[in-house]
């Protein structure tokens, strides 16, 4: 991606600072530092943390503003620096620090240079460590840690064509991985489900996907009924409902999709909850449009299944938003009330879990559009007989 973009990205970045009264905003190694600096890092016992003031408007050039002071400021691993400072976009300044050494000195270096004494700072709550809060906090007197979840997510709610189009591939990925697995008959009778989540990784990694999006979920039998449980040791039998919930990778960006098989011949029930599941997923899908409040499409789905007589039986939200993260704003579920926009990209998963019978979930990438929305999976949603 282009330098410009991510520098228009910190503008708004610092337009939205300057509008909620953050002087400052931490971003630790996750989507919200990928997203504004290009930087893709993991957490570890080495702190990373990038420090951008509200008052600074970076140049494409990498030139400051006159007075505008350090501009973006990167406490860093001394071993991951050169790559930092060829990656951040604008005039980054770095507080690196080596392993004898130890993180704390760049904390209070960093402070100093950024003048955060007495300052409001926006944090991840949902992301930064009680580490690199102390140390915020000791390297700041007076400083102020506000979160900037209530305002900051509007920024990556709306997806650019780039990035429709990175989830795009991670959908094609992941489908594909699937295929890979039913034409090789991996998924059958008597294999466990660990060894079929373990193939479909392999193949998620075979068709080009750039890490994981999540553990794929392969939970069959009464274990289906448990929406996040993980994969056991349990073989597959003659007939279970087997769920399969799985995603790829592509320039960071997810998918994450849900289909349903039964082992054999389904019973009548089973076709039944089938039918509730589908009707509801379509509902939402097709209901799906701008300027509609996001707890209208968990209405429509939920509304379908409690007329199929199995709404006790559907026990968690309808969809989560999707790009950088598997699961981001906006969220398909009573009580939000914030109006889809063209450009948004989100789950609909409806489902029906009963216990000692097991579950059964399809779930479907949907991206909003002008004229209302786009399904980017396209896997057949009917309850495939496996044998």
């Amino acid at each position: 991606m282009d330098q410009e973009r991510y520098l228009t990205r910190l503008r708004a970045l610092q337009a939205l600072q300057r509008a909620n009264a953050v002087d400052c905003v931490a971003l630790m190694p996750g989507a919200n530092l990928r997203y504004f600096t290009g930087l893709d890092m993991h957490l570890s016992e080495r702190p990373t943390l990038a420090l951008i003031p509200a008052g600074l408007t970076p140049q494409a050039t990498g030139e400051p503003e006159a007075g505008a002071g350090p501009g973006i400021g990167l406490v860093i691993p001394v071993l991951e620096a050169g790559a930092a400072r060829e990656k951040v976009p604008g005039e980054v300044t770095l507080f690196p620090y080596s392993d004898e050494e130890g993180h704390e000195h760049a904390f209070f270096r960093a402070a100093e240079a950024l003048r955060l004494e007495n300052c409001s700072i926006g944090v991840e709550y949902l992301a930064m460590r009680l580490l690199e809060a102390r140390r915020l906090e000791q390297a700041a007197p007076g400083a102020r840690l506000l979160a900037i979840e209530p305002w900051l997510p509007k920024l990556r709610q709306i997806k650019d064509e780039s990035e429709i189009g990175y989830m795009r591939r991670a959908v094609e990925m992941a489908q594909n991985a699937l295929q890979r697995l039913l034409d090789e008959n991996a998924i059958r009778p008597g294999r466990t489900e660990r060894e079929v989540a373990a193939d479909l990784k392999i193949a998620l990694l075979r068709e080009g996907s750039q890490g994981d999006a999540f553990a794929p979920l392969v939970v069959a039998g009464p274990n289906s009924a448990l929406p996040h449980a993980g994969p056991s040791g349990r073989p597959l039998a003659e007939g279970d409902l087997l769920i399969i919930d799985w995603g790829a990778v592509y320039e960071g960006y997810r998918s994450d999709i849900t289909r349903t098989f039964v082992l054999g011949e389904p019973t009548a029930e089973m076709l039944r909850i089938h039918d509730a599941v589908l009707a509801a997923n379509q509902s939402a899908r097709l209901g799906v449009r701008p300027g509609l409040p996001g707890q209208e499409i968990d209405r429509l789905a939920r509304r379908a299944i409690s007329l199929a007589g199995y709404g006790e039986f559907f026990i968690h939200r309808t969809g989560h938003g999707l790009g950088l993260e598997t699961h981001e704003p906006p969220y398909m579920v009573e009580g939000n009330l914030k109006l889809l926009e063209a450009g948004m990209t989100f789950t609909v998963e409806p489902g029906i879990y009963v216990p000692d019978l097991g579950g059964l979930r399809i779930e479907d990438d949907v991206l909003v559009t002008a004229a209302g929305s786009e399904t980017l999976t396209s896997l057949p949603r009917e309850l495939l007989r496996l044998s």
